[in-house]
C-alpha cells in the first residue's frame, strides 16, 4: 500500500488540522506487569497443557503502526494501526 510521507490532520495539542509526518513504529515488548500479562502467567504456571488454542499458522499480513508527528508543535499520536501486506511512503 503506498501512502504519503505527510497528511493534513487533527491536532489534539493544536487543536485545529495540521500537516503531520507520518512513520512506521516497531511494537515494544508487552509489560510482564499488565493485568492481562499476569492473569495470563497465572493460568500458564503448574500442570497442564497451553490455557488457550495455538494459532494456526501466520497470517499474510502484519499490523502497521503509525506514529504523526505535527509540524508546528512538534508532539506526536498513534493512531489505531491496520492490516497490509507491504507499506511504501511516497
Amino acid at each position: 500500500m503506498k501512502m504519503p510521507k505527510t497528511r493534513r490532520t487533527y491536532c489534539k495539542w493544536c487543536k485545529k488540522h495540521t500537516v503531520h509526518k507520518i512513520k512506521v513504529v516497531k511494537k515494544r515488548k508487552r509489560g510482564e506487569l499488565k493485568q492481562g500479562q499476569r492473569r495470563f502467567r497465572r493460568i500458564e504456571k503448574g500442570y497442564g497443557g497451553y490455557p488457550r488454542a495455538k494459532p494456526q499458522g501466520e497470517k499474510p499480513t502484519r499490523r502497521h503502526d503509525l506514529r504523526y508527528t505535527c509540524k508546528e508543535c512538534n508532539r506526536s499520536s498513534t493512531k489505531k494501526g491496520f492490516r497490509t501486506k507491504r507499506l511504501d511512503f511516497e
